[in-house]
């Protein structure tokens, strides 16, 4: 690894913690801008759910895969849709993973917009300071999803 690609590591609390979210979740219990995002797993075939924190940034919803190597990037990347949820709200969407040349921009936004998640990546030494110009240069490291709704212009389901 060289000084600027530190090695990742997971805090050991994020799973348990991850079904502790997904079973709040799935019981109604909306979490704050924190969702659940269910996709077909692209080795299994079954659904996944893992939690995600997607934001807005110049009119559009994004999510970031926050770890490289995630398994849900690798799983929305082969699927290419899902459903997230929050509370008992429910929607279809797609993804649409951004190039390099236009992800620095978004993971610029993310410290700003989704500030609890810069201490979880800097406890897994994927940013050291988690300011906006560093969390740029993750661009090609770090997944950017826009995400684009397929039920239409229609609420999300509950």
């Amino acid at each position: 690894m060289t000084a600027e690609q530190p090695k990742i590591v997971l805090p050991r609390w994020l799973k348990p913690m991850n079904k502790v979210i997904v079973a709040l979740q799935r019981l109604g219990l909306s979490l704050g801008a924190m969702h659940t995002l269910t996709v077909t797993g692209r080795r299994s075939g079954r659904s996944r759910t893992t939690p995600v924190t997607p934001f807005t940034f110049e009119g559009a919803r994004y999510v970031v895969g926050g770890y490289p190597g995630a398994d849900w990037v690798a799983n929305v990347r082969a699927a290419g849709h899902g459903t997230l949820a929050t509370g008992r709200r429910r929607e279809r969407v797609a993804f649409v993973e951004l190039p390099v040349e236009e992800a620095g921009k978004v993971l610029a936004a993310f410290p700003v917009e989704v500030p609890t998640g810069v201490p979880m990546m800097a406890r897994a030494g994927v940013v050291k300071d988690g300011t906006p110009e560093e969390f740029a240069t993750l661009a090609g490291r770090c997944a950017v999803f826009r995400i684009d709704r397929l039920d239409g212009d229609a609420a999300p389901t509950r």
